[in-house]
């Protein structure tokens, strides 16, 4: 089955049988409830509508938007866009909500409904369930002839974003454009083929060779920013001598980096480079990251007078937890950034123009800030499970085991060493559970993930 219901939408591949993929028939029921929901908050009927660029978009975007019109809803079309895009547009039109149609990294087949309040966040765990309440009792009602929703398109809101994005303060257009800089750009085929060169230009970058730019939904490599789906984009750094290589995710929330050697920068580290940047400019800055996300956020934290808090895993987890802490900056260790002086969500964009801010004023190479911050080594692994062992179990006796460390249950289980850290979580989607680990040695972060995966076969075992 690859329909999955969760806090973060609906999401599956198209094709193949309603209620088993993501099917027009899912596409509606999913549309339908999420519009009853938005009618019963009264907080308005405008709704704002952005796609990536996958091939299924223009077709899931036009049952979408029939849905909500149906349903006596106001829609604004933002047509191809990103995440943080529509986002954006949520909050500057005053709207009832929004939908985000992509399916993030995942591979060109699948496609989402991502769904939004009127802060332009995304809904919480208790919204979702609400909706997929609706969705399943099919309690909505679609609109007489005479109370039709209105329709718009609007294509402006990459540049407003991006006008918005210019108007930070610590966004430094003058030292940017002074640098000069070449940047190798890699879009995946998707939005960020026009958002980010979009960008650069706006902050006065020179040369911006672009790679796989073209938005046709045809991914040019496996769409999740990971060192082993970038090798063409490091290659082509090092061959045209390039300050940088930026790659963004198919909605760009996410942001990975390659140095002019064509080294990664490491995804755990554009939000550690961004957030040093903040906190230099920020007096006793507090900041978030997710329990699986790198120690050296904190790290840095601390060393500048501010407050790191973990939060559970999840966008939705982040940005509560922020706000809780009037947290600076936040995000995750995927490469997903959060600036809350623009808005709450991950936004690629804004982090490039922060990353090459400091960038410029560092005074040094790309490869040469990565090795100024605390430098941890990350294992991430997983271990499947068969379908009569209780993940829920097992990671009550691995915190029994544990029991004398330091113990994190807000997610999962996360223990505490001296300098090392393990984090275990179950997958709401799949009989697995996910184990990081991270140490300053990789050997370390290695062994640990070796010794709780030994355990679980042990517990699995009794």
């Amino acid at each position: 089955m690859t329909l999955i219901k969760s806090i973060s939408g609906f999401r599956g591949t198209i094709g193949g049988i309603p209620n088993e993929n993501l099917t027009p028939l899912d596409i509606v029921k999913f549309a339908s409830a999420y519009g009853a929901w938005v009618l019963s908050k009264d907080k308005g009927k405008l709704v704002i509508i952005g796609r990536d660029a996958r091939i299924s978009g223009k077709i899931v975007s036009d049952l979408v938007v029939s849905t909500l019109l149906s349903m006596g809803l106001d829609v604004i079309n933002l047509g191809l866009s990103t995440t943080p895009t529509v986002e954006m547009a949520v909050k500057l039109e005053e709207a009832a909500g929004g939908i985000i149609l992509t399916a993030s990294h995942n591979p060109k087949q699948w496609n989402a409904l991502k769904l939004l309040n009127n802060l332009g966040e995304f809904i919480s765990g208790a919204e979702a369930s609400k909706v997929l309440e609706i969705a399943e009792s099919q309690a909505f009602e679609y609109a007489d002839i005479n109370s039709l929703g209105t329709y718009a398109e609007d294509n402006s809101y990459l540049q407003k974003h991006i006008d918005e994005i210019l108007k930070l303060p610590l966004v430094d257009v003058a030292a940017i454009k002074e640098k000069k800089f070449s940047i190798v750009v890699d879009a995946v085929n998707s939005s960020g083929g026009i958002a980010v060169p979009m960008l650069l230009k706006a902050l006065g970058v020179e040369q911006i060779i672009e790679l796989n730019c073209e938005p046709t939904g045809h991914f040019a490599h496996n769409p999740e920013p990971l060192p082993e789906h970038l090798t063409e984009l490091s290659s082509m750094v090092k061959s045209k001598k390039a300050h940088l290589g930026i790659c963004v995710d198919p909605d760009v929330d996410r942001l990975a980096l390659v140095g002019e050697d064509g080294g990664m920068f490491g995804e755990e580290y554009t939000l550690v480079a961004v957030a040093d940047y903040i906190l230099k400019h920020t007096s006793k800055g507090n900041t978030v990251s997710n329990l699986s996300s790198t120690r050296a956020l904190k790290d840095i934290t601390e060393k500048a007078g501010g407050i790191y808090t973990a939060s559970a895993v999840g966008e939705v987890n982040v940005v509560e937890m922020m706000k809780e802490t009037n947290a600076v900056i936040g995000g995750e260790g995927n490469g997903g950034i959060i600036y809350p002086d623009l808005h709450y969500g991950r936004d690629a964009l804004v982090g490039i123009a922060l990353f090459l801010s400091s960038l410029s004023k560092s005074g040094k190479t790309c490869t040469a800030l990565r090795m100024s911050f605390p430098n941890y080594v990350i294992s991430k692994n997983k271990v499947d499970l068969t379908k009569d062992i209780n993940p829920d179990d097992v990671l009550e006796k691995i915190k029994e085991k544990y029991k004398n460390f330091e113990i994190n249950t807000v997610d999962g289980v996360r223990i505490d060493f001296d300098e090392d850290w393990i984090h275990l979580r179950k997958s709401n989607t799949e009989p697995i559970i996910r184990i990081y680990a991270e140490s300053k040695s990789e050997t370390t972060a290695r062994n640990l993930t070796m010794k709780i995966i030994k355990d679980i076969g042990e517990i699995a075992n009794q």
